[in-house]
């Protein structure tokens, strides 16, 4: 049995930070509430609540919230309208598609003064004889809507003028329905107990060559071919019971719903049961069926290390030797929380816990574990591991000479001739330099027009230089 409690109505209270004291809406449809508690006394501060679609047979523990102003007790078990007076506030019940046959009770609502609108769809009192006059000559709060038709002024009249008829052949309706549903309610009694008692005496006998059990010679030590002949049999058999037991409860179960049963607030409760019964079944079923995981093996027996990426991380393993050490670059996720890794360095390998996860590395060299230090970068969520190797390696900080043999001395000696000929030079007669002691361009030009470009002239520097004396009294140029 399900039952309104506290927790449920936090849960269901999570558009008002699972606040009670201040939540003026809530939605307990389709939960299979079976009775109605704590609702009036968590919740004064309601306004709509949503009900439809459960097991309540009964309207209670609402009378307190003063200020509802919508009640949805559709596809529900009740039965009677009662409990109401204290929703001062009440203005539309909805109680479509239940079992409600005393329509007399509905004069219960007479309290309810801001009640406009009413939904009785899909109840057996719909069925009496002048129900929907008696209704509105009964409210007459009720000046707008019933069963979603508008009440217009002159049915009111007519409903008023024929109320004491009308009223009379609505009681001796009444009595009939509650007769009937006098001898429902034992009839369905009596199906019960016959079912219980059916259940108690009814032994599912299984398929003849199989009892449903097992038997072992203890006394067999030695494998023989027969016996394990007569095992796979027995097995075959179990396999066969196990089908024959699967088809009996499908007939059960058409049996069930083929049967013809009348439409009553306990044919509906047996449906339920019913279905909750083969949800069970089908749960247990799927639970034998579902195996548990084999745990990871992550060192084999004989002790060699695996290598695992179950998170199914990119990594980048470095060899930095001139820091003699392992660096391991491992893309965890950006946004996981730190605490949800777990780093261990041993030795020979690595291992990486990511969400319970194992990511195993072997590393070519040992190293240091206790030197070994972890980082994680706060842009890209990677994390890096540096391991310093046990071994250290000795690096040269200059290239020792090499040594020639005598077979490539004499390539080597051509080879520095060849680079000391084979120099770039001048020849001053095939190119032209500019007259530097002359800087100021002598005035050629004749005329006016365009600048002609001219060649520049030769400058002999061999014959200069023979007349050329050098005075020491006069300084350089430069």
């Amino acid at each position: 049995m399900v039952r309104v409690t506290e927790e449920l109505l936090r849960q269901r209270a999570e558009h008002n930070n699972r606040e009670l004291f201040s939540l003026e809406e809530i939605s307990l449809h389709q939960q299979e509430i079976e009775k109605l508690e704590y609702i009036d006394k968590l919740c004064r501060d309601l306004k709509i609540l949503y009900l439809q679609n459960n097991l309540i047979p009964k309207i209670e523990n609402v009378s307190k919230l003063k200020k509802l102003e919508y009640l949805n007790l559709a596809l529900n078990n009740i039965e009677r309208i009662e409990n109401l007076e204290g929703c001062e506030e009440l203005q539309k019940l909805d109680l479509t598609a239940n079992f409600v046959g005393e329509l007399s009770s509905i004069e219960i609502l007479k309290h309810n003064i801001h009640l406009k609108e009413l939904f009785l769809v899909g109840n057996p009192c719909t069925e009496f004889e002048g129900y929907r006059q008696f209704v509105v000559a009964t409210l007459h709060q009720l000046k707008k809507w019933l069963d979603s038709k508008e009440i217009e002024r002159s049915e009111r009249i007519q409903a008023l003028q024929n109320y004491r008829q009308v009223e009379k052949q609505i009681r001796d309706q009444e009595q009939v329905y509650l007769l009937k549903r006098a001898r429902e309610k034992e009839e369905a009694l009596k199906k019960i107990q016959e079912k219980q008692e059916k259940k108690k005496e009814k032994q599912i006998k299984p398929k003849p060559g199989f009892d449903g059990r097992w038997y072992t010679d203890i006394n067999n030590i030695n494998p023989d071919p027969l016996k394990d002949k007569e095992n796979h049999q027995q097995k075959e058999r179990e396999k066969e019971y196990q089908e024959w037991k699967i088809d009996t409860d499908d007939e059960e179960d058409r049996a069930f719903w083929e049967e013809p049963t009348p439409y009553t607030p306990e044919s509906r409760l047996e449906a339920h049961r019913h279905l909750e019964e083969k949800r069970r079944v089908k749960e247990n079923i799927r639970g034998q069926k579902v195996k548990e995981k084999p745990p990871r093996t992550l060192i084999t027996a004989e002790g060699k290390v695996l290598n695992m990426n179950e998170p199914k991380l990119h990594f980048f393993l470095k060899d930095d030797e001139e820091n003699n050490q392992f660096i391991l670059d491992l893309a965890v996720y950006r946004h996981l929380d730190s605490s949800l890794i777990d780093v261990d360095v041993q030795p020979t390998y690595l291992r990486v816990m990511v969400k319970d996860k194992p990511f195993q590395l072997v590393l070519p060299a040992e190293v240091k574990p206790d030197s070994s230090s972890a980082k994680r970068s706060q842009t890209t969520g990677h994390l890096v591991i540096s391991m310093p190797k046990v071994q250290e390696i000795i690096m040269a900080n200059r290239k020792t000479p090499t040594l020639v043999k005598p077979s490539d001395s004499n390539k080597l000696q051509t080879n520095i001739k060849r680079e000391q000929v084979e120099k770039l030079e001048v020849d001053p007669s095939k190119y032209s330099f500019p007259d530097v002691a002359n800087i100021i361009q002598e005035k050629e030009r004749i005329g006016q027009g365009p600048i002609n470009l001219q060649q520049q002239k030769v400058i002999d520097t061999e014959n200069s230089c023979v007349d050329f004396e050098d005075n020491q009294d006069v300084p350089p140029l430069i």
